[in-house]
């Protein structure tokens, strides 16, 4: 914890300096203090969710944000043509992975502006405007990730699991949505199918805007407070504060795991269900 009995400044030249902690305990000192200068008006709430997903993009691995395989809309490369494009339409993405046989023989990325340019010229072939595939595993660290994607000049990436398999794609965009919160363009639209992901370990992906009543629905649950609609505000009116990033809080059964949080609201939850004891 700070020293009380140093001044504001005096803590955060401290930083500047070696100090015998451990690093994580030097992280978790520097967000104390500057939580503290956020309360004293010196910085400003925006600019310290900022910080915080810095930090946060330093410890998350790409299985924390990824878009699970049975999430993303796939290209198949023996698609005829008018069925490719209609796809492409519909999902209103810019990229897409391409795969041949199987959806774990991702052969390329596509370019929906590469596609719609071109479709119309003679002997057109899709495969010809693929471009390559870029597969990280699953242990890739954000930070790392985030460097790499700004290196290369790649915007989306194919994250492999411990067998080779497609566990799913992570975006440029989605490691930024953890340090500036959620990026919306003129494509996104606010629809209930988004807000709760099921996981292939069994965890639930949950928005922290999703209704109660959308949470009730899929879990099974009776969950129903005064004045309370989404889940953020279940778990925030439970323990009476937002909670930090990897928080666990259990209610009536249900565990959630704070996945992403800043200092004024929760993001995005994990839900599971806790194991009753044996009779």
């Amino acid at each position: 914890m700070p020293d009380p009995n140093k001044s504001l400044l005096n803590r955060l030249a401290d930083f500047l300096t070696p100090q015998p902690t451990s690093p994580n305990e030097r992280r978790q000192e520097l967000i104390a203090t500057l939580r503290e200068a956020q309360t004293e008006g010196l910085i400003d709430a925006d600019a310290l969710s900022m910080i915080e997903g810095v930090f946060q993009v330093g410890q998350l691995c790409a299985r924390d944000i990824l878009l699970p395989r049975a999430q993303i809309d796939w290209i198949d490369i023996n698609l005829p043509l008018a069925d490719l494009i209609k796809t492409v339409i519909e999902a209103a993405h810019s990229r897409f992975p391409v795969f041949e046989g199987s959806r774990d023989n991702v052969i390329g990325i596509l370019l929906a502006k590469d596609l719609l340019r071109h479709a119309t010229e003679k002997d057109f072939q899709v495969r010809d405007w693929l471009r390559p595939a870029v597969f990280i595993p699953e242990s890739k660290r954000l930070s790392v990730l985030l460097r790499d994607f700004k290196d290369n000049r790649n915007h989306l990436a194919v994250v492999v699991d411990e067998y080779s398999g497609i566990a799913g794609i992570i975006t440029i965009e989605d490691v930024l949505e953890q340090i500036v919160g959620d990026i919306e363009d003129e494509h996104d639209i606010d629809e209930e199918a988004d807000n709760i992901i099921s996981l292939d370990n069994g965890d639930i992906r949950v928005k922290g805007i999703t209704e109660l009543e959308q949470l009730n629905e899929t879990l099974g649950t009776e969950f129903a407070v005064e004045d309370i609609e989404t889940v953020a505000g279940l778990v925030v009116q439970h323990l009476g504060r937002v909670p930090k990033m990897g928080e666990c809080i259990a209610i009536d059964g249900i565990e959630f795991e704070v996945l992403r949080a800043d200092p004024r609201q929760v993001h995005i939850l994990l839900a599971r269900q806790i194991p009753k004891a044996a009779d």
